[in-house]
């Protein structure tokens, strides 16, 4: 476990996994919100899809000239992630204040949040075009924002951003947690998905250094996990201690006993 037990943590709970954590993994969340500022930032992916079977088409996903996905992102999704985001903070809330711990929402494009210009040149049936996505890099988080950081009080964050041009985009989950540990200075950062380990060669890896798992995401990560690595790298250039992934309560992932712990040497 981190030397360090006062500082905030940083979880990002996957939008594939949230239904699946029973309460169990509730009591054990909020028993360290007791003890230590809590910060979680939610993921989507699932209940947009239920909303609009559509978004789960091969279609709702771009592919820049780099390899990189992105969900195809309009104002209609927008307001669409904006609707499963406030039904999910009201699940999230009604969890943890039933255990005492209570919480506010953040939505990131309210200030706390800024991106940069996004990709412009997407994959379209094998042909590169330009298209409007509203999507973007993030390129800043004001802690200003995240003020009520104290032990029994949960900080959620939505992971929309806001770009120069004053447009609401959207933005990796992942790497939207990372950025937040950074501007805070989590010691910990851990992105709770529906995965217990990362797997290299189909085995799983209990302990990797960034620069391992950096060369492993370059080579052979995919997907979602590939976002996750970056994301993990960028935790610990800003600051973290340590990045762990998986798909247990916190209290055994921060203590090693299953994950995979992510550190820079």
């Amino acid at each position: 476990m981190s030397a360090d037990t006062t500082s905030p943590v940083v979880v990002k709970l996957g939008g594939s996994c949230l239904e699946d954590l029973d309460g169990r993994w509730w009591d054990d969340l909020a028993r360290h919100a007791e003890r230590r500022p809590l910060v979680l930032v939610h993921g989507w992916s699932k209940p947009l899809k239920r909303l609009r079977p559509r978004y789960s088409e091969s279609s709702a996903v771009l592919r820049d000239r780099y390899g990189n996905q992105s969900r195809w992102t309009t104002p209609e999704v927008i307001a669409d992630i904006r609707t499963v985001s406030a039904q999910l903070a009201e699940d999230v809330f009604g969890r943890l204040e039933r255990r005492g711990i209570t919480a506010e929402r953040l939505v990131g494009s309210d200030g706390l949040v800024s991106a940069g210009e996004g990709e412009r040149w997407w994959w379209r049936e094998k042909q590169l075009v330009e298209l409007d996505n509203l999507v973007g890099p993030i390129t800043g988080v004001d802690p200003a924002h995240l003020k009520n950081l104290v032990p029994g009080h949960a900080c959620l964050v939505t992971p929309l951003a806001r770009n120069a041009a004053g447009q609401e985009v959207n933005t990796d989950a992942d790497r939207a947690a990372a950025a937040v540990a950074g501007a805070i200075g989590a010691a910990d950062l851990v992105l709770v998905t529906d995965v217990t380990h990362l797997l290299i060669d189909d085995r799983p890896v209990h302990r990797i250094t960034a620069a391992a798992a950096a060369e492993f995401r370059d080579k052979g990560a995919t997907g979602g996990m590939r976002k996750k690595l970056r994301a993990a790298e960028e935790a610990l250039e800003r600051g973290a201690e340590r990045v762990v992934i998986g798909s247990a309560p916190l209290s055994d992932l921060l203590a090693a006993r299953t994950g995979t712990v992510i550190t820079r040497n």
